[in-house]
């Protein structure tokens, strides 16, 4: 059976059209620089995002833990969200491959404090390891978007203490199209950035590392270092091309689907989501349930044709994405409403 997936929009497949890029690809090998489908997918996420180049890499981790790689030495401290993808899911990658360690910010709502950030820069102070970056994520985990004005304030920190910011910007896209801005206007603000292109674009593989040509070229040997030198990885970018051009235009549907579901679940009894913070694609929402059920949700939407990931510390997660319509949402939530024993 076909199944309503809302666990993540990593879950997409890739489209019609992406398959048939892949199919026709041409293709060279990208070690020697010579596949041209990457060279022209590089050249065109360089220019969509506002940055002189681009590295094409495979998966946001890698692309985000190359963003610590070309901007730290062994040593080095780096300021990060407490809650963020590079702090909490990267499996301590930092600390492994780049030997630095993560200054963990907490902000209200996971979003970036401007004086906070600059409190937490250290000082010559012999016991201290020096401050070489400072990472944001943009759209947040949380299902929040990065105001620009925040983002301009942390620039201008930055700027001031000669320091460069590194994006995660796995869902920049999103992000974009809730602040009715390009990725670009959010890239004025940030030194590099780390694209997905696998989650709500629907490419089956990869991410772009943008930032100055030094930076990527450095990136690319460190990409080599990690096993990311690739071959003819041209029948991947043909699909990522389609991702990173075309597919940020219905974004918008996630993002309204998101919030009509969020408006849905308000009407079970016991559950709490809170509408000023669905503004992409993620809902999260508080469930009060006995333990038993909380559960079982899982296996028993599984049932009923929806996969959900479980409840977490009296929190669920749902994902919208390219692959769940407006009556997948509401087939979605009259599931979970007969599971829950509305």
């Amino acid at each position: 059976m076909g199944y309503i997936d809302l666990r993540s929009d990593t879950v997409t497949h890739p489209t019609k059209q992406m398959r048939e890029a892949m199919y026709r690809a041409e293709v060279g090998d990208d070690v020697y620089r010579d596949d041209p489908t990457v060279n022209r997918l590089e050249e065109e996420a360089a220019q969509i995002l506002g940055t002189e180049a681009a590295l094409f890499v495979s998966s946001g981790t890698m692309g985000n833990q190359l963003g610590i790689m070309v901007y730290t030495h062994r040593g080095d401290e780096v300021i990060a969200g407490a809650e963020s993808h590079i702090f909490t899911s990267e499996v301590g990658g930092a600390a492994v491959l780049s030997g630095a360690n993560i200054r963990q910010m907490v902000y209200p709502n996971s979003i970036p404090v401007p004086a906070l950030i600059e409190g937490a820069i250290r000082t010559d102070d012999i016991h201290d390891p020096p401050t070489s970056l400072i990472c944001l994520e943009n759209a947040l985990a949380n299902g929040r978007v990065v105001p620009l004005e925040v983002m301009e304030g942390v620039s201008r920190v930055a700027k001031a203490h000669k320091l460069p910011v590194h994006l995660d910007g796995a869902r920049i896209f999103n992000a974009a199209v809730s602040l009715g801005c390009e990725a670009k206007d959010i890239m004025r603000y940030c030194d590099s950035v780390s694209c997905c292109l696998s989650k709500g674009l629907c490419a089956p593989v990869g991410c772009v590392f943008a930032a100055s040509r030094e930076k990527v070229e450095r990136a690319r040997k460190y990409r080599k270092m990690l096993g990311g030198g690739t071959r003819q990885a041209g029948i991947l970018a043909a699909a990522a091309r389609i991702a990173i051009t075309e597919m940020p235009k219905r974004l918008w549907e996630d993002h309204e689907n998101a919030r009509h579901m969020a408006a849905r679940l308000n009407e079970l009894p016991g559950i709490e989501a809170d509408m000023t913070s669905v503004q992409v694609n993620i809902v999260f929402f508080r469930i009060s349930r006995p333990r038993a059920l909380l559960d079982a949700i899982p296996e028993r939407m599984r049932e009923l044709g929806v996969l959900v990931n479980p409840e977490e510390n009296g929190m669920m997660r749902f994902v919208t994405h390219f692959g769940v319509t407006r009556a997948d949402v509401d087939a979605a939530i009259d599931a979970f409403a007969k599971v829950i024993g509305k």
